[in-house]
């Protein structure tokens, strides 16, 4: 890639995080899936975290800026910075348009947030070794929250068409938002982030299914934190 295009690049990046950030602002705003765009009317659903944790997407947003940011100011020319640029600025642009799409179509919506998902666990793993608090850090816990998201929306759609009772559903979210986290932190061991995200929204479902208890789902998930830090603590590099 030439140094003109790596500069292209990380404009691109910048202006498609800036997008992303601003969809809510620009749109009518997003608070979760209301319960008669289902056919199955989903209140409370035991799939989804409690209401705190989606306060995370704070931090993406912003880190993600800053990191964008520093890398066209300081490394807009560095190789090491440039594979992952061209597949995050996609999952971005997917993502600022996703805000409408979801306030329209549940289906729609979940096949936008997969297409997030997909390709930022791509650009997680092509992001460099320099510079890990602007480069890497952003687009872990990124991807980090967005294995929780997809899969809960998988759950929600499940639940919500009826193919499977809510606590049924939940876990099959979880099931698949684990097998995704562990194989993801498995093979790539210089993201801590993401697992942690990954918990943080773990631990929003305990959260969210302690009162009325919901064992089943509560339990899997603080087993999903057990297993994420396990495989963590067996880590030597």
């Amino acid at each position: 890639m030439s140094d003109t295009a790596k500069t292209l690049w990380a404009v691109a990046l910048l202006l498609a995080a800036i997008a992303f950030a601003a969809s809510p602002f620009l749109s009518s705003g997003f608070n979760g899936f209301s319960a008669d765009q289902f056919p199955v009317p989903q209140e409370d659903p035991p799939v989804q975290p409690a209401g705190y944790a989606f306060s995370i997407w704070g931090l993406i947003y912003l880190w993600l800026i800053a990191g964008a940011g520093f890398g066209l100011l300081r490394r807009r020319d560095e190789a090491d910075w440039a594979a992952a640029r061209p597949i995050l600025t996609l999952s971005l642009v997917i993502g600022a348009a996703w805000i409408p799409v979801a306030n329209a179509s549940v289906f729609w919506a979940t096949v936008m947030i997969w297409a997030m998902l997909g390709t930022a666990l791509v650009a997680l793993f092509r992001v460099g070794d320099e510079d890990r608090f602007w480069q890497l850090s952003p687009v872990a816990i990124y991807a980090g929250w967005l294995t929780a998201a997809a899969s809960v929306s998988i759950g929600l759609v499940f639940a919500g068409y009826g193919w499977l009772g809510g606590t049924e559903a939940a876990i099959l979210a979880l099931v698949l938002a684990l097998a995704v986290a562990l194989t993801v932190q498995y093979r790539l061991h210089r993201a801590p982030e993401y697992g942690l995200t990954v918990i943080w929204a773990l631990v929003g479902i305990i959260v969210s299914n302690t009162a009325p208890l919901n064992i089943a789902v509560a339990g899997l998930a603080a087993l999903g934190i057990v297993a994420i830090l396990a495989l963590r603590g067996t880590d030597t590099e």
